[in-house]
């Protein structure tokens, strides 16, 4: 029996638009791709060797850098924000600024690809509201058909187990006024297609 592959630390954010209803935006990834192809996800990717190294213009949150503390290193848990800004930008043409702004983020929550899967993610899902952001929606054209969704039209699509979770976990952060979410001692982390805290 072979070992599993070492999941990869990757981070994914989900931008918020808040209106009459929750929106989020979402991508196509292409059928090309090895991971999650033709499914809609939210930007993201792998850390980058140089994202431990890349500026940003303000720091984590204090509470939102002890929670991404529990499974990962300082140098980490920066890089996972810093990965996070710049997949953004890569894949939708939104940005944090130059250099990214990290004190919008929140840390939802944690999801790793099960040890049966070939090719394996410890992602980091984090949350930003889109006024945070500036640019106008374009990108690499990795992710294709960018739009906001609204959560409940998001949950009528067919997504992935992790996608459809998350989103869930995010219906139950928004439940929480400012001050239950800046308290929060846990996250949700989905393991072997299950959910424990951290």
């Amino acid at each position: 029996m072979s070992q599993p592959v070492t999941p990869r630390p990757a981070a994914s954010l989900l931008v918020l638009r808040h209106g009459p209803a929750p929106e989020v935006l979402m991508g196509l990834r292409g059928a090309g791709h090895k991971f999650m192809p033709n499914r809609l996800v939210f930007p993201g990717g792998a850390v980058d060797a140089a994202d431990h190294a890349a500026p940003a213009a303000t720091p984590l949150r204090a509470e939102v850098m002890a929670l991404l503390g529990k499974s990962a290193d300082a140098s980490l848990a920066r890089a996972l924000a810093v990965a996070a800004a710049r997949e953004l930008e890569e894949e939708t043409g939104l940005s944090l600024g130059a250099p990214p702004a990290l004190d919008g983020l929140d840390y939802l929550c944690r999801a790793v690809t099960p040890e049966s899967m070939p090719m394996r993610f410890d992602a980091r899902f984090l949350v930003i509201d889109a006024a945070r952001v500036a640019g106008t929606l374009g990108g690499s054209g990795e992710l294709e058909d960018l739009r906001w969704y609204t959560l409940d039209d998001a949950l009528a699509l067919d997504l992935a187990f992790a996608t459809r979770n998350v989103i869930e976990k995010l219906l139950a952060w928004l439940a929480l006024d400012a001050g239950q979410r800046r308290m929060r001692a846990t996250v949700p982390v989905l393991l072997n297609r299950g959910w424990t805290e951290e």
